[in-house]
């Protein structure tokens, strides 16, 4: 009995021992479960969640700030006191935030949920609710060394006047903003995602799993998530990330603490045909090197032979559009060839309405109906089209409109980088007659003289368009007020209206 008790307490300062290593910067959480809604339903996990986040996070080296059942002011007063946290920490913390309860999208935006929201039409939301963007653009205008934001709110939209609203949540591509951000979904843009029947949510299960594997990074960490959760929902959820990282992160352990012999692999598993391990790097704290992106064609070489059932858990574990498109064109049986391809249409249409709202003018909410006139997003894009028809387009508008246009669309063969063609080699000379007459000409005639007109420029007062009114609290990316600017509408605070 007493070897037994000896041999936990060796084991658990090992572990605490290999986990402060990995612990030199500062960490800070943020996690926040929301079950206790007013209007609606209750959910029953979210709190569940919140609670088993916070404990791991903590056992990881995280100073965890918990809170559950937040109303509008209760939530942004926490997001604040936790944007200060960050700040005084200084620039070498990482900070998460974990959110678990009910998000919406509005107009290609997306919103979290308080507890007391009741919205009346859709519009009220952005009142109601905390808009995504604006907990983004705050952690990053902080120096801080990463940023991670998980996300659990992407179930089902239970707001009767609302119940319009585009489903699950809108495309979020972090690469648009500062270096060091990760984003996840618990589903993929424009999908639902499952409350569960257990304990916690299908995502945070496979999350609380996937993070507590020693020495594993992030990016490895959630390719384990996607798989487990698409695994556990029978292909009706597949998690989805974003990431902008650009140092290694681990939730337990480092590279260092960790770093198996060359060659060989430190934690190791099959799942379905698909080995999911993960490899010390050379240095600790320091990202692995980058891998190569297979190309569709690498991967139908890579798939071709494969079970149907490998084959597809092998391009959920990879998570990447290359890997889909290649699944799709070797497999087409039921239930795994509808279910990747529904992925990819939803993929390409999900980036195609992204970058339409990011534009935000008229002939690119035109071109988003011309290629998906049935969409969820069709009423939305009709509605935003009144909105901004007096806005003038720039040259990059159009640009941006032609990026919609061109996804999902076979890549044009354009003969414009073609060297030119060289001269004919028979070309005769120009007979010494008539270039002695041209000389002649050249000669007789006067020099021009030059006339210097002077430019009038008259400024006249700029046009008005309607904008509403500014934000008391100051949201829409780094150029404030009521602009739609980060991720969702134009990273640097291009306005929306």
């Amino acid at each position: 009995m007493m070897g037994r008790v000896v041999r936990k307490a060796v084991i658990a300062a090992a572990v605490l021992f290999s986990s402060s290593a990995a612990f030199a910067e500062s960490r800070v959480a943020l996690v926040i479960g929301q079950s206790a809604y007013k209007a609606v339903t209750p959910l029953p996990n979210p709190a569940n969640d919140a609670k088993a986040m916070a404990a791991m996070l903590t056992d990881a080296g995280f100073e965890v700030q918990s809170a559950s059942d937040l109303t509008q002011n209760e939530l942004r007063a926490k997001l604040s006191a936790f944007a200060a946290t960050v700040a005084a920490k200084g620039p070498d913390t990482t900070s998460l935030v974990f959110y678990a309860g009910h998000g919406v999208q509005v107009d290609g935006e997306n919103y979290l949920m308080p507890v007391d929201i009741d919205p009346k039409r859709e519009i009220d939301v952005t009142l109601q609710a905390v808009r995504l963007n604006d907990i983004l653009n705050t952690l990053n205008a902080l120096p801080s060394k990463s940023r991670i934001i998980l996300l659990d709110a992407c179930r089902n939209n239970p707001f009767p006047a609302i119940s319009k609203a585009p489903r699950g949540l809108a495309h979020v591509d972090v690469k648009f903003g500062a270096p060091g951000t990760m984003l996840s979904f618990s589903t993929a843009p424009g999908a639902e995602a499952e409350d569960g029947s257990g304990a916690n949510s299908p995502y945070t299960t496979a999350l609380l799993k996937a993070g507590r594997e020693p020495g594993i990074p992030i990016e490895e960490a959630f390719k384990r998530v996607r798989l487990d959760v698409n695994l556990a929902t029978q292909g009706r959820q597949t998690p989805w990330e974003s990431s902008s990282l650009v140092s290694d992160f681990r939730f337990f352990g480092t590279a260092a603490d960790l770093k198996p012999p060359a060659g060989e692999v430190k934690a190791a598993d099959t799942k379905a045909g698909v080995q999911v391990a993960a490899r010390g790097s050379a240095d600790a704290g320091e990202p692995s090197a980058p891998v190569k992106k297979r190309s569709a064609e690498d991967w139908k070489k890579e798939l071709k032979g494969k079970d149907i059932q490998q084959a597809h858990d092998m391009i959920v574990f990879d998570g990447s559009v290359e890997a889909y498109e290649a699944f799709v064109s070797l497999y087409a049986a039921p239930p795994f060839g509808p279910e990747a391809r529904d992925w990819l249409d939803r993929h390409y249409r999900m980036v195609a309405w992204n970058i339409a709202v990011i534009t935000n003018t008229v002939s690119s909410y035109e071109t988003f109906l011309a290629k998906y006139p049935d969409s969820e997003q069709a009423v939305t894009a009709r509605g935003l089209i009144e909105r901004v028809r007096n806005k003038p387009e720039s040259a990059a508008g159009a640009a941006a409109t032609t990026n919609v246009a061109a996804l999902a669309s076979p890549a044009p063969t354009c003969p414009c980088n073609a060297p030119p063609s060289a001269a004919p080699a028979s070309k005769k000379a120009e007979k010494p007659a008539k270039a002695d007459a041209a000389k002649k000409r050249a000669e007789r005639t006067p020099p021009r003289r030059e006339i210097i007109e002077e430019e009038i420029v008259v400024r006249r007062p700029p046009a008005v368009y309607y904008a509403p009114p500014a934000r008391i609290y100051g949201g829409g990316g780094y150029g404030g007020g009521y602009s739609r600017g980060g991720y969702g509408g134009g990273y640097n605070g291009g306005g929306r209206y």
